[in-house]
């Protein structure tokens, strides 16, 4: 009697274990790929000391490899064509993109390459290596994670926002004029915003 009983109890076990297993697993990490319709990469920088500047980048990849469920990040890579440079205004734009700034035929593209991500219950730190302008330098983004959702023809997509900002000077980019007020046309100090979308890779 005593070993049906233990028999029965194993038995049991085995099955609560089985039921309650997939139950306490965390999602493995995904990759998600960068939706470019619905993203925005935007910079500002003051102009004149007196207004700001804004302009977008409007080519552009990348991934996040990441646990929706727990909201946690592991690797993240965006590939940025500095030539889709746009300040909605053409003049300027072409001074962007040549040697005094961007110069877009030497350093075609910018890279940035997650280092480190620490969640929060405020949002996200992200630290990474942004290499523009043939300089790696460190540019930390703060954020928060806006979550995930299945859109109405089956994909699962999540967002982000988040802002940074690096000093144009710490990669080269020093063109400047002083103003007869003693200020200076552009600014050293470049403001950094995103609004991310990303789409879930189907098995």
């Amino acid at each position: 009697m005593l070993k049906k009983r233990g028999a029965r109890w194993f038995v049991f076990l085995l099955l609560e274990a089985v039921i309650l297993f997939p139950l306490v697993v965390h999602a493995e990490p995904a990759r998600w790929n960068l939706d470019t319709e619905h993203s925005t990469i935007e910079f500002r920088v003051a102009h004149m000391v007196v207004s700001k500047t804004t302009g977008r980048f409007t080519d552009y990849t990348g991934f996040a490899d990441m646990d929706a469920e727990a909201g946690t990040v592991t690797a993240i890579e965006a590939t940025i064509k500095a030539g889709s440079v746009s300040t909605n205004h053409e003049k300027r734009d072409a001074h962007l993109r040549n040697a005094d700034f961007l110069d877009v035929e030497q350093y075609p593209t910018m890279i940035y390459k997650l280092k480190s991500y620490k969640k929060s219950a405020e949002g996200f730190t992200a630290v990474g290596d942004l290499t523009l302008h043939g300089v790696t330098k460190d540019v930390t983004l703060v954020g928060r994670y806006n979550g995930a959702t299945k859109d109405p023809w089956g994909n699962v997509r999540a967002g982000f926002s988040a802002e940074g900002k690096l000093n144009r000077k710490d990669f080269g980019l020093v063109w400047n004029k002083t103003l007869d007020s003693g200020g200076l046309v552009v600014g050293d100090e470049v403001q950094i915003r995103l609004d991310i979308e990303c789409i879930k890779t189907k098995p």
